[in-house]
């Protein structure tokens, strides 16, 4: 009799330890459940955020897609780089939706694995009240689960739809390319026919400017052959001039030294003009063959002091001049590169000019001196003497050209001339200007180009 309690309460008690070592698998199952529904859990945060980063990268598909549409209008290969872009962002939105579609699966199949541990728990409820309840809540979590997987559907196909409308948009935009094109190739047509007129054009031209230069080419012969000409003649002629010239002054020299005593006063005074007029024709032809040398003449180019040059110019003119009271103020002179001698030709002649014109002054004032202007080094000889009218400008530096007679102020009238020769063949100009009985200014510049 004692020994069947024993038993039965050896029996409850390993059925107790049956139930605890149940209770403890259940607890381990509820614990795993438990995990599974953090797992699940993690996953649909991650679902969630990643539903935001594509609505993040939706709209900065959609701001890509408005700067690309107004690209289109400038850049047509741009507009097909944004649309293969596109095209690459459709591929990712559907791999993105396929990947969506895998986890709605997965998400299918733990609920099926929680449909069976359900009737699991089903066998365990007599057991395992509060596991049901805990039950009960996890559906309730995957009710929201579901809502929101309905709410993620609900926005997949909200982003389809956008597809669809960007689809539609390319659609639109490759019909205005199309009609860009056929426009870009009408005006392709149109340049091929204007290339074509100018192409003709350039034909038409170059046969001109071969004529042209045919005719420039026969024009500068005949001018250097009449140039040639016009130089031999003056040669000759001042050579020829010499000896009939200097017989009509020996002979006249002859008259006056052994006749002199027969001859009445007038026919003296008459053969004294001749001799005069015979040696300012013999100057004539001096400075006439000048002339002529000096266009002949070619350049040696060395550096020039400048200054030393026109003091030794200037202190041999009032060594001739000593009775003349002459102030002569020589400001400070670049130096410059060119041919010495005819440079020097050049600043005896404007320097000479000066004392000459400034002779019937009482008391004559000379300036000399420089300055750079527009890259030109300019040079000037500036009196107070006779002066000129600048109406007669043109003339003045004309060979034989005279704005005062040989009565007020001796020369020939080529002086001027050779200066601007000398000066046309270092490139530079040569100009004035004057106030009658007032002075003038003669100028010459020479390019910064050779300065020394």
């Amino acid at each position: 009799m004692s020994s069947v309690p024993t038993e039965e309460l050896a029996f409850q008690h390993e059925e107790k330890e049956n139930r605890a070592a149940e209770l403890i698998i259940a607890n381990k199952e509820l614990a795993f459940q438990e995990k599974e529904k953090g797992n699940r859990a993690a996953e649909l945060l991650i679902a969630n955020k990643e539903l935001d980063f594509q609505k993040e990268e939706k709209q900065k598909r959609a701001e890509e897609l408005v700067i690309a549409n107004k690209e289109l209008a400038f850049q047509n290969e741009e507009k097909g780089n944004r649309a293969a872009e596109l095209v690459i962002a459709n591929k990712e939105l559907a791999f993105q939706a396929e990947e969506k579609e895998d986890r709605a699966a997965e998400l299918i199949i733990a609920n099926r694995e929680l449909a069976f541990q359900n009737e699991e728990k089903e066998d365990r409820a007599a057991e395992l009240i509060i596991a049901n309840k805990e039950l009960i809540f996890q559906n309730a979590e995957k009710e929201s689960r579901a809502a929101e997987l309905v709410k993620a559907y609900k926005e997949l196909a909200f982003q389809n739809q956008e597809k669809e409308n960007r689809a539609a948009e390319l659609i639109i935009i490759n019909k205005q390319l199309a009609f860009q094109n056929e426009e870009k190739e009408n005006r392709a047509a149109e340049l091929i026919v204007a290339n074509e007129h100018l192409k003709q054009a350039e034909l038409e031209i170059a046969e001109l400017n071969i004529g042209l230069e045919q005719k420039i080419i026969e024009r500068t012969a005949q001018l250097e052959a009449a140039n040639r000409e016009m130089e031999a003649f003056s040669y000759s002629v001042s050579h020829d001039l010499r000896a009939p010239l200097r017989a009509i002054n020996g002979f006249t020299q002859i008259l006056i030294e052994d006749y002199a005593e027969q001859l009445d006063p007038d026919a003296l005074d008459i053969l004294n003009e001749i001799v005069g007029n015979s040696s300012r024709m013999g100057q004539l032809i001096d400075n006439l063959l000048e002339f002529s040398r000096f266009g002949k003449q070619n350049l040696t180019m060395v550096n020039i002091n400048i200054t030393e040059m026109v003091e030794s110019i200037v202190a041999g003119l009032l060594k001739e001049h000593p009775d003349r009271q002459v102030s002569v103020t020589i400001k400070p002179l670049g130096d410059i590169t060119g041919d010495k001698n005819m440079l020097k030709q050049v600043f005896i002649n404007m320097i000479s000019n000066a004392f000459k014109y400034s002779g019937k002054k009482e008391k004559a004032m000379i300036e000399i001196g420089s300055y750079e202007k527009d890259k030109q080094c300019v040079y000037y000889v500036k009196d107070n003497g006779a002066g000129f009218d600048m109406k007669y400008y043109d003339k003045l530096y004309g060979v034989f050209q005279r704005l005062h007679s040989s009565n007020e102020f001796e020369g020939t009238g080529v002086g001027l001339a050779i200066i601007q020769r000398i000066i046309s063949k270092h490139n530079g100009s040569a100009w004035a200007d004057g106030v009658v009985n007032q002075g003038a200014c003669f100028y010459i510049s020479l390019p910064t180009l050779i300065k020394n």
